[in-house]
């Protein structure tokens, strides 16, 4: 018999079927929330304080506080973890402004957040597309204005994800003035015809990846050249290799964009490298 699946609700774990959230939650009704994704890989969270520290400066951004301390949040990761008996897959944390009648000024007085967890099994490494390549579109970007913080309005990604699924696609590059700003989910790199890896500089167009961070650090140790600039779309067309980074993708070779083969058509040396580097410093913790 399967056991039971349990999240985390306001304080209380709870049976999947069981957890309820009112229908005045501003996260329900303006997307008036942040949210978090850490992996599990060998039972363990990877680069899990990077992904809460991300959490706690969004929180701060739209004036949300943030309910518990670093250890605090870590301490429920792992219990739920643990609850559900989760060794490779992902743990999702999300916590809006709370439950108040409907007004788009924030609630006036000590209005509770809304914090919930819950947990994916799912393999992060035995994904085919590591071997062969994903192919991936390009897409206008048409999101706000603060891509920086990880909002959980996400209408204009799941739009770019269904173009990419009904492209037979994995992933869709949103593009802003003719560069690439990032992934619907994920961090975009490409390597030049120079052998130097590239990715685009963190500013509020584009959310600072907690993987893009550990692959560029794991990059410079390797001794890999990286310019952080634009990426016009006709370079990528035209790039030796490519990937994009997330928290559930780790590092995912790109070898076709807008039906345009990239490289040799099949996952790069640098690509390998830092995917195998990358999964190496997860495992290590």
């Amino acid at each position: 018999m399967t056991a039971p699946r349990i999240v985390y609700l306001n304080g209380e774990f709870v049976p999947f079927e069981q957890a309820r959230v009112p229908i005045m939650d501003r996260g329900f009704l303006f997307a008036d929330g942040i949210y978090e994704v850490s992996a599990i890989l060998d039972g363990k969270l990877v680069d899990n304080a990077a992904h809460l520290a991300r959490l706690d400066r969004s929180l701060g951004e739209i004036g949300i506080r943030n309910p518990h301390d670093a250890a605090g949040w870590e301490r429920l990761q792992t219990e739920l973890v643990a609850r559900n008996g989760v060794t490779e897959g992902l743990v999702y944390m999300q916590v809006t402004r709370g439950v108040a009648e409907r007004d788009f000024a924030f609630p006036k007085g000590d209005v509770a957040p809304t914090v919930m967890m819950f947990t994916q099994a799912k393999s992060v490494l035995a994904n085919p597309l590591a071997e062969t390549g994903a192919r991936i579109i390009t897409v206008e970007d048409l999101r706000w204005k603060r891509r920086d913080i990880k909002s959980v309005a996400l209408l204009a990604q799941v739009l770019a994800k269904q173009q990419a699924a009904e492209a037979g696609v994995a992933e869709a590059w949103m593009v802003e003035d003719g560069a690439v700003t990032e992934g619907s989910s994920s961090t975009a790199f490409i390597v030049s015809r120079e052998r130097v890896l590239v990715t685009r500089p963190l500013s509020t167009a584009l959310l600072p990846g907690i993987t893009r961070a550990a692959v560029l650090r794991l990059a410079q140790e390797a001794d890999l050249r990286i310019e952080e600039r634009l990426i016009p779309v006709a370079e990528a067309y035209e790039a030796q290799e490519a990937f994009y980074t997330s928290a559930s993708a780790f590092v995912m070779p790109v070898v076709e964009i807008d039906n345009r083969t990239i490289g040799e058509g099949r996952p790069g040396p640098i690509t390998r490298r830092m995917r195998a580097l990358y999964i190496e410093a997860a495992r290590q913790g």
